[in-house]
């Protein structure tokens, strides 16, 4: 960056030698190579003009960039380097023109003319050198100072080497057919910059562009890579040209930076476009703010009275270069007494080293500081590391140098050996040596064309503020497989003092584990929402997009952070509602047995007798089946328990309205029927209506065998009927089998209680035709109310149910039949005796039907 210090800023009437600068030197060879950057400049604070010479102010102060010298050094370095390697140019040695590059297009351009005419007021298309010893000129690292020197040097075809950065214009051959970049194109760099952004959750970012086709052709890149990694921009603020270091105006939109959002903020370009824009940013102390830049930012600014910098824990993207071994040690041997023809050196040794001029011609002293060497200067005024652009020259004087050594031994092998003659030299003739040069992948120093794309990523510590350290932390491969590109090692970061961790930056806060996020209307995709996951759905991560359902054998925690295993469960015994059923079916069971048994006992009495003996005991039986099929629902299910639920059930209630179906015609045949009463008789002593069960129950076994062949119950399991659990549950298969066996029951229970309908007044002393009349209405209403209800619930719920309604209607065949004659046995015998019915007024037509 530019050493901007009133110590280093001298007026003309401040030490006379120190501000007397020449704009070139020469360093001698037989071949030169044009040097042109910009090292000191002029500038003017208030622009005062001066009172008779045009043009001209009195506030004129001269400014240094002592970081830029490390440029000269490495040119000369690989310049000796160069001569003292005999297999290279043997017969030539190299040397250099330094030119510096004033500000203006006006001034840069009478530079040039200066260089190739050789006279400090050039005379156009004329050439006032006798010997011609320029061969090529080396520019940079500002891409307008090449494009300027470019469209001179072209007209003449004369070689230009650019240091970079790359830039698309002047890769345009019809404009710049003579210039050569050295620099790599960097067409990652963007990828690169997003990358890291993603690495570390980064997806609201502000961008510093400079305002030309640079910053354009950038911001276009970035955009693409953001936008398939969901980053989104919060700022674009383009910085104008003109908005140099000599700008000491406040930036109006230091606010906007302030305010924002976006704690990561990328700044692309290069020091002499944006260099203002870096030192407003040097006073603010943005501490808040992680810079992310490329490598032409010179990040250390002038040493100050405070500790905190704004560029600490920045991030700068370099592409990889070679380390030159020699370079650091070359740099401690520098030193104004053996390169007296430095314009620059004397300056350093007397702002540093305590070297004075001598009064007579500014010659410098030799009574300096013993042991002075350019290593001692601290980081913010000459660092001793290789820079890309000092790099980019290594490499631009060796592409030079082999593109002449092959031109001389071209020239060589042309000519004979008697008609030698020394060698014709004119600098349009390097081009295709140049150009076959410029296009290897492999040249003498191996440069490989895969690097140019590799990139290291260099941590700023710059705490306290003039330390100035560059630390490698990471590199970017954009030739690695995808997820392997960007490569960090986080524990050798520092980020700015204020944050004690990695510094967030997005426009909403993370939506945590258990929410996803939701687009807000009219923002960016980056600024959400955050909702709870719904149902049976988690998120596990922060701002998922989406949540995950869990698999149907887990269910999501309250927290909707986690899937956790279902629990598998059924109507159990040891449940409450299982254990309750098994009571009081076991108490159904053991009451419907005590009855047979009181009914056996009691088999030759009259109440016993009548309505048919055999009857009763086959519904007693077959009440005590209904009651124990509840126990095929509950507990352990497989598939044979769930086809004998239905058989079973099914078949018992079958008999049980048969059985009852068979009491009723009895009664009516026994005393409706028209038939003589022999035909009667013989009905009623022959029990042809017993004959009814086995024909119900053979239509109901056929009703079986469809429901069985076509889709038979099977084991299946519920996993919404209870939350945290997998109900097991036997399937019905077949809904409609279901329905049609329950439409059979219920159709002869309306049977059964149509004939006990019919004979509920006939006068017979132990008529039970209401009791079945009533209980066929009530085990109808059980089973229709059932209907419903079970289509209602879900689960063991939904199961209970059934055997509720089995445990019901069984219990009211029981209750509303037997309960009766249960209660004239017990206590009411009197009454179960023939004295008893013989006394009875309308005792004959009141004779019970014996069985």
């Amino acid at each position: 960056m530019i050493i901007f210090n009133p110590c280093y800023i001298c007026a003309y009437n401040s030490s006379e030698c120190y501000v007397r600068i020449k704009d070139d030197f020469h360093h001698k060879g037989d071949v030169d190579i044009g040097a042109f950057f910009q090292i000191h400049s002029f500038y003017t604070g208030n622009k005062v003009p001066h009172s008779y010479v045009p043009y001209y102010f009195n506030d004129v102060y001269l400014q240094y960039n002592f970081k830029n010298y490390q440029f000269v050094l490495a040119l000369l370095f690989a310049i000796e380097e160069i001569n003292r390697n005999l297999s290279l140019l043997p017969n030539i040695s190299l040397g250099f023109h330094f030119h510096n590059v004033p500000q203006g297009e006006k001034n840069i351009l009478a530079q040039v003319l200066i260089w190739l005419t050789g006279q400090s007021i050039p005379p156009l298309n004329y050439n006032c050198v006798k010997e011609i010893k320029s061969a090529a000129a080396l520019t940079g690292p500002s891409w307008a100072t090449s494009a300027h020197i470019g469209t001179v040097l072209h007209l003449y075809k004369f070689p230009q080497l650019t240091i970079g950065p790359f830039d698309s214009i002047l890769s345009d051959q019809s404009q710049f057919n003579s210039l050569y970049q050295l620099a790599p194109k960097g067409t990652s760099l963007s990828l690169a910059m997003v990358s890291l952004m993603v690495h570390f959750g980064w997806n609201w970012v502000g961008l510093l562009l400079p305002d030309d086709h640079r910053g354009t052709e950038f911001l276009s890149d970035l955009r693409k890579n953001m936008e398939k990694n969901r980053v989104c921009i919060a700022f674009v603020e383009m910085i104008t040209s003109t908005w140099t270091s000599f700008t000491y105006k406040f930036w109006p939109n230091f606010g906007k930076i302030q305010e924002s959002l976006a704690n990561i903020i990328i700044i692309y370009g290069d020091n002499e476009s944006l260099q203002g824009l870096m030192v407003n940013i040097g006073k603010q102390s943005l501490t808040r703010k992680v810079w992310v830049m490329n490598s032409q930012w010179d990040a250390t600014n002038h040493a100050d009275y405070f500790l905190l910098d704004s560029f600490h824990g920045s991030l700068i993207f370099s592409h990889q270069y070679e380390e030159i071994v020699g370079f650091p040690n070359f740099i401690k041997t520098v030193n104004p007494f053996k390169y007296p023809e430095d314009i620059y050196l004397p300056k350093l040794w007397f702002l540093f080293f305590k070297c004075s001029f001598s009064e007579l011609d500014c010659q410098l002293s030799e009574k300096c500081q013993l042991n002075a060497s350019l290593e001692f200067l601290p980081r913010h005024i000459f660092d001793m590391a290789m820079s890309e652009e000092s790099y980019n020259i290594y490499k631009a004087v060796y592409t030079f140098a082999h593109s002449l050594h092959e031109m001389s031994l071209h020239q060589v092998q042309m000519q004979s050996f008697e008609n030698r003659k020394e060698m014709a030299f004119f600098p349009w003739m390097l081009h295709p040596f140049l150009r076959n040069n410029y296009a290897r992948d492999n040249m003498a120093l191996h440069w490989k064309q895969e690097l140019d794309d590799k990139y290291d990523i260099v941590n700023f510590w710059n705490f306290p503020k003039g330390l100035g350290l560059k630390v490698k932390v990471g590199t970017f491969l954009p030739n690695a497989p995808k997820g392997h590109q960007l490569s960090l090692s986080e524990q050798l970061i520092q980020w700015p003092k204020i944050y004690s961790e990695i510094p967030q930056s997005s426009c909403s806060e993370s939506c945590r584990p258990g929410f996803r996020k939701v687009a807000l209307e009219g923002k960016a995709v980056c600024c959400y929402g955050c909702i709870p996951c719904p149902g049976n759905e988690i998120s596990n991560e922060t701002d998922m997009d989406q949540c995950v359902k869990c698999p149907e054998s887990h269910y999501a925690n309250t927290e909707k952070k986690h899937c956790l295993q279902k629990v598998v469960s059924f109507l159990d015994y040891k449940d409450p509602l299982g254990m309750s059923l098994t009571t009081i079916a076991l108490c159904l069971s053991v009451l419907t047995v005590v009855v047979l048994q009181l009914f056996v006992k009691n088999r030759d009495t009259p109440i016993v007798k009548a309505n048919n003996r055999t009857l009763s005991y086959t519904l007693l039986i077959t009440l005590i089946i209904c009651f124990l099929c509840t126990f095929l629902f509950i507990g352990h299910l497989n598939t044979t328990i769930c086809i004998l639920q239905q058989i079973i059930f099914g078949g018992a209630f079958t008999v049980a309205l048969a059985t009852v179906l068979a009491k009723a015609i009895t009664v009516v045949i026994a005393f409706k029927v028209t038939f003589p009463s022999r035909v009667v008789r013989w009905l009623i002593i022959s029990k042809a209506t017993n004959s009814i069960i086995p024909i119900c129950t053979m239509m109901y076994l056929v009703l079986c065998a469809i429901w069985l062949g076509t889709s038979p119950p099977f084991l299946d399991q519920d996993a919404h009927a209870e939350h945290g659990h997998v109900i097991i549950m036997c399937n019905k298969g077949s809904a409609f089998a279901f329905h049609g066996v329950l439409g059979y029951l219920c159709s002869l229970a309306l049977g059964s209680y149509t004939m006990a309908f019919l004979s509920r007044n006939l006068p017979d002393t132990f008529n039970e035709a209401k009791f079945l009349s009533f209980s066929m209405l009530v085990f109808f209403c059980v089973w229709l109310t059932f209907l419903p209800v079970y289509h209602s619930t879900k689960g063991k719920v939904m199961v209970a149910m059934e055997v509720f309604s089995i445990l019901a209607s069984s219990a009211a065949l029981l209750g509303l039949i037997f309960a009766p004659k249960c209660y004239i046995i017990l206590i009411r015998p009197d009454k179960n005796s023939l004295h008893h019915i013989r006394n009875r007024p309308h005792s004959r037509r009141n004779k019970p039907i014996k069985t």
